[in-house]
């Protein structure tokens, strides 16, 4: 598939009604491998339908569920994280995270997520601040909501142990509001800013920082100042002529709200043209 039907694929999915998380993730996939085909990507959600398939039939209860798919993916089937994880874009892939069974905490929640929802469970991701978990469940009943960690191969956790959890990567506690159900889109953003703060600790990899970007602005909505960011990261690369252009772009859009920060900008853009003289 090329990048632009690609990237086409990308946008319209996002801004379909019911956006297919897979099919985003496997679409950043193929951004950050080229060789990740249509019949890949069919392979990997094949592997999805076939692992839901394995979960028993008919369960309700969501402590069941939470102990079902815990059972078959992080234990028969291997799913979980170590720290290692994080030094791997690999882990950031959802084609990879399917072939290695290791991942990032975001990346196993939408394998278990994606799983058990195919098999009719009430399944949704829950992005606590710092470490993103899996809630079963109807989150508007506390009482009922059982949260489960893919990253620790879907361990059950306490309320006491979700504050903890949150507590330590952001040092304050657990509120209601951090549990409820993950936007989908706001999965795949955070998908994608991981991989984006991955290449930045790796100037060597810009070109990966710079498809994240691209299809962070894809997104239906996204902060204005990415494509500030973007522009800087082409300037970083050598593309001083495009880099230059789309700060002045930007300081268009900016000018009417901060004409001093327009200005600053400009300057950036005229001091990236002048790299080519």
């Amino acid at each position: 598939m090329h990048q632009n039907d690609r990237r086409s694929r990308f946008a319209q999915e996002a801004r379909s009604q019911r956006p297919d998380v897979a099919l985003l993730c496997l679409l950043i996939g193929a951004e950050a491998d080229p060789s990740l085909d249509e019949a890949g990507m069919d392979a990997a959600q094949i592997e999805l339908d076939r692992l839901a398939g394995m979960l028993p039939y008919g369960l309700r209860d969501p402590h069941a569920w939470a102990a079902a798919v815990a059972d078959l993916l992080g234990g028969r089937e291997g799913f979980h994280g170590t720290a290692g994880d994080y030094q791997h874009l690999e882990s950031s892939l959802l084609h990879e995270v399917l072939r290695r069974r290791r991942g990032l905490p975001i990346l196993l929640s939408v394998v278990w997520t994606e799983v058990a929802r195919r098999a009719g469970a009430h399944v949704y991701g829950v992005a606590l601040p710092g470490h993103f978990v899996v809630g079963f469940g109807d989150p508007e009943d506390p009482a009922g909501q059982v949260l489960a960690d893919p990253f620790a191969a879907g361990r059950v956790l306490s309320g006491t142990e979700a504050d903890l959890l949150v507590t330590s990567a952001v040092g304050t506690s657990l509120t209601p509001s951090m549990l409820t159900p993950a936007d989908p889109l706001a999965v795949v953003s955070r998908i994608l800013n991981n991989i984006r703060a991955w290449a930045a600790q790796r100037p060597e990899h810009s070109a990966v920082a710079l498809w994240a970007l691209d299809l962070l602005l894809l997104l239906p909505a996204h902060p204005a100042r990415l494509r500030f960011e973007r522009a800087q990261l082409l300037v970083q690369r050598g593309d001083f002529l495009t880099g230059a252009a789309e700060m002045d772009a930007y300081a268009e859009v900016v000018d009417a709200v901060e004409p001093t920060a327009a200005e600053e900008i400009r300057g950036r853009a005229r001091a990236a043209r002048a790299m080519l003289n």
